[in-house]
């Protein structure tokens, strides 16, 4: 089911797909799955060239193993101290007060996904409150819908490539500020001094969102490799 845990069957329909030279996009459509399940898959267990569907279920077997047997251990006070901070952390970025305490909400929570009901019941807040905060995050592509077909509601995830698509969305701002600071140049003047300061803005927004674009990328290859590597390492 879309957002459950990938089966053997799955993997191996992901090897055959592969084996065919479907793209990852196609594999996922085959699947019903959303896309980054995939990519997440095939480059953590070997590559697109690498990839045995046995081996990576028994890889994804032995994780589960490895992990933490029961996170309601952890020491309550201590999460909700992290939740706190998180958010102010949060805020200090930008976000509203109640953006941030949802988007801290998905991030400290195992599954990292919620429905709507269940962020209201976690913070004790109205349905509106968390609605708003949903649109913000949607719109900044911090987080990403899903449907549950089981319950016929939607559930928002946090996933391993959210502030990817949060930063690339805003290098996308930045070049087209730069496109409106360069147009008003152009019909302000470009040697009156309105017109040389928005230029300068728009030269700026550019460099800015370029090098923002770059360092997105720089960092999804470099992550695409530590999976690659299993070890959680960037070196």
């Amino acid at each position: 089911m879309p957002g459950g845990r990938l089966t053997q069957q799955d993997r191996r329909q992901i090897a055959e797909g592969l084996a065919e030279g479907l793209t990852q996009t196609e594999i996922a459509a085959r699947l019903n799955r959303p896309l980054s399940t995939v990519t997440r898959e095939v480059a953590r267990n070997g590559g697109p060239d690498g990839y045995q569907a046995d081996q990576a279920h028994q890889a994804t077997r032995d994780r589960a193993r490895r992990r933490p047997a029961d996170p309601g251990s952890r020491d309550r006070k201590a999460v909700t101290g992290l939740e706190e901070e998180f958010t102010a952390v949060m805020i200090d970025t930008g976000l509203s007060r109640m953006t941030a305490r949802v988007l801290a909400s998905l991030y400290l929570t195992d599954s990292g996904s919620a429905t709507a009901a269940e962020l209201t019941r976690r913070l004790q807040v109205s349905p509106a409150s968390v609605s708003k905060a949903i649109g913000e995050l949607e719109r900044q592509e911090l987080i990403r819908r899903e449907r549950d077909p089981r319950r016929r509601r939607d559930r928002y995830v946090i996933d391993a490539d959210a502030w990817f698509r949060g930063w690339t969305a805003s290098a996308r701002q930045n070049t087209v500020l730069a496109d409106v600071a360069r147009h008003g140049a152009a019909t302000l003047g470009a040697t009156s001094p309105a017109g040389m300061r928005l230029q300068d803005i728009g030269d700026f927004f550019d460099h800015v969102g370029q090098a923002m674009l770059q360092a997105a990328e720089e960092w999804r290859q470099a992550y695409a490799a530590k999976q690659l590597k299993g070890d959680g390492s960037f070196n």
